[in-house]
């Protein structure tokens, strides 16, 4: 017998394409989504984009028939909008929208309908639970977070493997890798013996690391993994990378300074753009006055002190400091996205765009959903480098969480091809309060130990 799904309209606006998802099963929208995607549509973000793109979708399926009483499906299943009663809810539950959506799901289980409401909002769904409803998340684009692909891993070889491999710098293993692997080959008779290495699927051999040496604008890698992200970052065969980890692990500064390197001292790329999705973070702080870039100033400030800090890790401080007698950091940022080569952007402007030849480095991309990721990988034209760097314990978005944020949905993904490689980082460099907090999360259980 086929289920009928109740969609809230937030699953909508997360997957535009939710409708065709359900298989041969029905679906149904409440009358009050429709309104709350007409709210929307006006909206110049990717919830107005996708409310819109939602709308022509039920536009065109009135040619399929009346809308009202059901049309067929491409899956297989049909689809409805239930335009009639809505169960009065138990004392308690205030008339707002969400609620009056869970009111026609109630309506429809009522009248014998076997319904599953479908919602990407935790509270709704605890609501729903409440008054009865099978209820369940969103599930099409979630990954198995607890099973995210580290893009690194450790491996026990014999101690003469280790001699060849630092003789002959590369060596072959038993071991199954993905493409672009990075493996920690420690020796069976003495695990402080032990080297470093990429796997390539078409040698099918571990190579030893190319950029090892490599300090870009003056960063040493301070752990392993940061050696694994400046290889990832700085080879010209990869042209997607994750970089996965809590606060204070490097993956902003790694980035921002392999990215500078790469244009600035290689000319390898055209054009370092920098963007991050503007979700604040407490109280919004509403509109801003002043140009694009001042409008920016108060939502890049993490990118800012990142460049600040390779400006004197570099010595471009000093060089700047020695030409005009005093160091100004906006001054200094203005000077270098003035030669072109540097450009910050919000991501709400980078839609449409067509971006060859730049190393594109998305900040906190944990609050991206999978379609926005999908978005921005597409904005990449020909020798684009992209670089998407996040925490998944630290999402401001409320209808995203580890398993389904557009980060963790790209790791699983491109797991496996050529052109990808991810770096999972493990230890906080950043303070010793950051590495308490690393401490105490990996204690609880919160990230995966070695």
């Amino acid at each position: 017998m086929p289920k009928t799904f109740v969609l809230d309209t937030n699953v909508l606006i997360h997957d535009p394409n939710a409708l065709f998802q359900f298989g041969d099963n029905n679906i149904v929208l409440p009358l009050l989504v429709i309104e709350e995607l007409d709210n929307l549509k006006r909206l110049h973000d990717d919830r107005g984009r996708n409310a819109r793109l939602v709308t022509r979708m039920l536009d065109g399926l009135r040619s399929q028939g009346k809308i009202a009483e059901g049309v067929p499906l491409k899956s297989g299943g049909t689809f409805r909008i239930e335009l009639n009663s809505v169960k009065e809810l138990p004392v308690g539950f205030l008339n707002k929208p969400d609620n009056r959506i869970l009111g026609a799901a109630i309506y429809l289980k009522d009248k014998g309908e076997k319904i599953i409401f479908i919602s990407k909002d935790m509270n709704v769904r605890v609501k729903a639970e409440v008054l009865g409803l099978e209820v369940q998340d969103y599930e099409k684009e979630k990954v198995k977070f607890d099973e995210l692909y580290y893009g690194w891993r450790e491996v026990k070889v014999k101690d003469e493997m280790i001699d060849r491999f630092y003789k002959n710098r590369k060596i072959k293993l038993d071991e199954k890798c993905f493409p672009n692997e990075f493996l920690i080959m420690k020796s069976e008779a003495d695990e402080k013996k032990s080297a470093l290495g990429r796997y390539f699927k078409k040698e099918d051999l571990v190579v030893s690391l190319r950029f090892e040496k490599e300090h870009p604008w003056g960063l040493k890698p301070l752990n392993v993994q940061q050696k694994f992200a400046i290889e990832a970052l700085l080879d010209e065969s990869i042209f997607l990378v994750t970089l996965v980890g809590i606060a204070g692990t490097g993956k902003t500064l790694l980035a921002l300074g392999a990215g500078l390197k790469r244009v600035f001292d290689d000319s390898y790329f055209r054009r370092l753009l920098v963007s991050r999705p503007i979700i604040p973070v407490g109280k919004d702080l509403g509109y801003l006055p002043g140009t694009k870039e001042e409008k920016l100033s108060p939502w890049m400030g993490a990118i800012y002190d990142n460049l600040e800090f390779l400006l004197e890790v570099s010595g471009e401080k000093e060089k700047i400091s020695a030409s005009s007698q005093t160091f100004d950091l906006e001054e200094a940022i203005e000077y270098l996205i003035s030669t072109g080569k540097l450009e910050v952007e919000a991501l709400t402007y980078i839609r449409g765009r067509s971006i060859p030849k730049q190393f594109m480095v998305i900040d906190e991309a944990q609050n991206l959903t999978p379609m926005e990721v999908k978005t921005i990988i597409s904005r990449a034209g020909e020798g684009t480098k992209v670089v998407l760097t996040g925490d998944p314990y630290q999402i401001d978005n409320p209808y995203l969480d580890a398993s389904s944020n557009g980060l963790t949905y790209c790791v699983e993904r491109f797991k496996g091809h050529e052109l990808f490689a991810q770096v999972n980082f493990t230890k906080s460099e950043r303070s010793l309060s950051c590495r308490r907090a690393f401490i105490n999360r990996q204690r609880f259980g919160g990230i995966k130990k070695f």
